[in-house]
């Protein structure tokens, strides 16, 4: 192997500038110090100037010490709006009919609701979002008084909470145009005949 040669070689290069080996030698050695005091830095490292040179050299090329790092996660849930529901395809077909549709009535229901069973979100009259539900439901959410429902036209964002439910009073809905309000109020809307 000629481990032994590469070993020499590099001491080799090391020695003249910590040692120095003739009378010359301290004059240069100075001069390094020198240009070192004036950049600021030692070339890899390695300051002569130092009580034991060697310790400093291996000093430098410790990995330096870690601060603390913190991860924190974030989810956000969008929400997006409902599709239409013929979907045109072309721009002259005409326009889907209607079926007699019933009258819907909000009754009462809980102050929160899941937010994984959120499937889309319309707009409804003033302040109110029309949430479609997973489980078929129609929900109406009630916004705050300073907030309309048209800001909310392309759905809304809402960061998921510890127990994943969204809340009346505590969740804030944000807008896509960058709205923030705050739910009031959670109806059904439930089909009757008339």
């Amino acid at each position: 192997m000629n481990s032994l040669p590469v070993l020499l070689a590099s001491l080799a290069l090391v020695l003249p500038v910590s040692t120095g080996g003739n009378g010359d030698a301290p004059g240069r050695q100075a001069e390094l110090v020198a240009e070192e005091g004036a950049s600021g830095a030692a070339p890899l490292g390695f300051d002569v100037t130092a009580e034991d040179p060697w310790q400093s050299l291996l000093d430098a090329h410790r990995p330096r010490q870690q601060e603390q790092v913190r991860i924190e996660q974030r989810v956000i849930m969008r929400i997006t709006p409902r599709p239409p529901a013929g979907g045109r395809q072309d721009l002259l077909a005409p326009f889907p009919t209607p079926a007699p549709a019933d009258r819907m009535v909000e009754r009462k229901m809980g102050t929160c609701l899941p937010m994984q069973g959120i499937a889309s979100v319309g707009t409804g009259q003033d302040n109110r979002l029309i949430l479609f539900m997973r489980d078929r439901r129609i929900v109406s959410a009630a916004l705050e008084k300073a907030c309309s429902a048209r800001q909310f036209y392309s759905g809304f964002l809402v960061e998921r909470s510890d127990d994943g439910l969204l809340c009346v009073k505590r969740d804030k809905l944000q807008s896509r145009t960058g709205a923030k309000c705050e739910l009031s109020q959670l109806r059904q809307l439930v089909a009757v005949k008339d």
